[in-house]
């Protein structure tokens, strides 16, 4: 199963193509593959400015995470008839994008993670990290009579992962559900087979909800999982929770909506069981916002606050420090300006948060550095 985002902004020129056994034409993808074999013929080509006789337009070319390419793709259009700059972004996975900004070939990636120390050590060129928006990852489940929003707590998605806990009806799930007739059947654990953002965000709240976690299998964009079936990109982990009954599996909260599915309400670091929603999202930024003044990358996970969703993070757009030529510089720091302002009011209708102020003022006075 694959499925593939193309998007230019020259007008609304969007093509989705997939291949989605039984996951429904018009469901839209929001994987983020953080393996670095995804950009293979994928790769995005690379983009030069052009000066047309018509008008003399600049382009740009973009490529990596898919979980915010319908906003982007909102942006690059808007942004493309206001200022003519056509920016093309191919959405081939957060390791697409990395493995192509550090082969240089696209003036921007992007990935639902920060770049880790072999990756940074791998680029030719230094590269400045932008938090772009939040998004929240959602714990997905096939059960029968099981109400909508169930209720879930860190250390019991952690054992349930671990193969600690089996069965649904275990004393541990009744106990934070009073008064839910809970099934007995066995659970089916469903997680990512490939590297993606969504893992790297996943696993992060497990290891900062569970000791047990965090020793014995960490966090990452991809980990050694104790127990369950691989499911490749969202599609995969969708399908087979769809499919499965008795199933629980994680996919971002965009996705979980467009494909119908039901997902739980998770406690969070204040003891409260929150509903993943854009406000909730926005919240779990706003806690973490004094790590976030030493290190835009800092993760959100679990994130102080009572109405703070504890499965959050940010997806990220990564630049050269310096660009490619004055013009290609000029203009993607006049965009990157525009996303940190007025881009911001077109994520909630997406399903996505806008960044905190705090976390767009230290963003625009980055973009303002940039060469």
């Amino acid at each position: 199963m694959k499925s593939q985002w193309q998007l230019s902004a020259t007008g609304a020129a969007v093509c989705f193509v997939a291949a989605l056994s039984g996951c429904g034409g018009n469901t839209a993808s929001t994987e983020s593959n953080s393996s670095a074999s995804t950009s293979g013929s994928n790769s995005a080509t690379t983009s030069t400015s052009t000066n047309s006789a018509s008008g003399g337009s600049t382009s740009l070319a973009g490529a990596g995470a898919t979980f915010p390419a319908p906003l982007y793709t909102q942006w690059f259009d808007q942004y493309n008839k206001a200022k003519n700059v056509k920016i093309d972004y191919q959405a081939i996975g957060s390791g697409g994008g990395i493995n192509n900004l550090t082969k240089q070939t696209v003036d921007f990636g992007a990935s639902d993670a920060p770049l880790n120390a072999k990756e940074k050590a791998a680029l030719r060129s230094p590269v400045v990290t932008i938090p772009s928006v939040a998004g929240a990852v959602v714990v997905v489940y096939n059960l029968a009579g099981a109400p909508k929003n169930m209720k879930m707590t860190g250390p019991a998605l952690a054992d349930i992962y671990l193969g600690k806990i089996k069965k649904w009806n275990d004393p541990s799930l009744s106990k934070i559900n009073p008064g839910v007739s809970l099934p007995t059947g066995a659970i089916n654990v469903v997680h990512r087979s490939d590297g993606s953002g969504t893992s790297y965000i996943f696993t992060g709240f497990l290891a900062a909800a569970s000791p047990e976690w965090k020793d014995k299998v960490g966090s990452g964009k991809q980990v050694d999982w104790p127990i369950g079936l691989g499911g490749n990109k969202n599609d995969g982990v969708a399908k087979s929770v769809k499919g499965t009954p008795n199933s629980i599996g994680y996919v971002e909260l965009a996705y979980a909506k467009q494909a119908q599915m039901t997902y739980a309400s998770i406690q969070n670091k204040a003891g409260q069981f929150i509903e993943p929603t854009v406000e909730a999202t926005t919240a779990a930024a706003e806690g973490a916002a004094a790590a976030l003044q030493s290190d835009p990358t800092a993760p959100i996970a679990n994130s102080p606050g009572a109405k703070a969703y504890p499965i959050a993070g940010f997806t990220y757009l990564m630049v050269y420090q310096s660009a490619k030529s004055p013009e290609k510089g000029a203009a993607l720091k006049d965009f990157l300006k525009w996303a940190m302002t007025d881009g911001q009011k077109d994520a909630p209708a997406l399903d996505y948060a806008p960044l905190p102020k705090a976390v767009a003022d230290q963003n625009l006075k980055t973009i303002d550095a940039l060469k």
